[in-house]
């Protein structure tokens, strides 16, 4: 059997890894420089892109790498492949809903780095649409979070009506929310709540 290439050989640590990379990780995982992990992922990454059909995707958030699903194949898997979606991520979500349409670095600012995992985690399951914008990402709820926090709605914009008035009723606020992730996470940082007023009906975008 022949040496597998480089690409090959990062394209495993991605899949075996379940968490994202840094390609100082991948690097120390393997004989490979960091310049060369750069360009292996940029390739791999253009590979994937032009694959048809392909249920895979590698993905670049805050210079961190994984392997994961495609959101939109996240429907159509078993319950059991899912797997139970962690009270901390939920809370994520929670909190994505509460402000959406929602910076990515807005999320950033009040959890620290681990909320690129956070987002990563929560596009994987469906939870969360992030759409590029500018130099972040956009964040808001999918038909599938509609589905698992049993809201009637599926627009985003009625979902975040919907969510604050639970919320209003329960007695649960942003800050709140807030807190319940970070007593869950000790890898979240010190939380700067942004105001609740945040995001417009306008930069909400309808789903279908």
């Amino acid at each position: 059997m022949s040496e597998p290439g480089a690409d090959a050989i990062v394209e495993a640590l991605l899949f075996c890894s379940g968490r994202s990379l840094s390609c100082s990780e991948l690097a120390s995982q393997s004989s490979m420089g960091e310049e060369q992990i750069a360009q292996c992922l940029d390739n791999l990454r253009g590979q994937y892109k032009r694959r048809r059909g392909n249920a895979l995707q590698i993905v670049e958030v805050g210079g961190r790498w994984s392997m994961e699903v495609d959101p939109r194949l996240s429907s159509y898997l078993p319950s059991e492949l899912r797997g139970d979606i962690p009270d901390r991520l939920q809370r994520a979500a929670a909190l994505i809903a509460y402000h959406q349409p929602m910076m990515q670095s807005d999320l950033v600012n009040m959890m620290g780095p681990i909320a690129y995992d956070y987002v990563r985690s929560l596009a994987r399951l469906g939870l969360v649409d992030r759409r590029r914008k500018g130099n972040t990402r956009r964040l808001q709820t999918t038909r599938y979070f509609a589905e698992r926090f049993q809201c009637p709605h599926t627009e985003p914009k009625k979902v975040k009506e919907w969510f604050r008035q639970q919320a209003e009723e329960n007695g649960i606020s942003s800050q709140a929310l807030v807190d319940s992730i970070r007593e869950l996470d000790p890898q979240v940082g010190d939380m700067d709540v942004i105001p609740d007023s945040d995001g417009t009906e306008e930069d909400i975008e309808d789903q279908d």
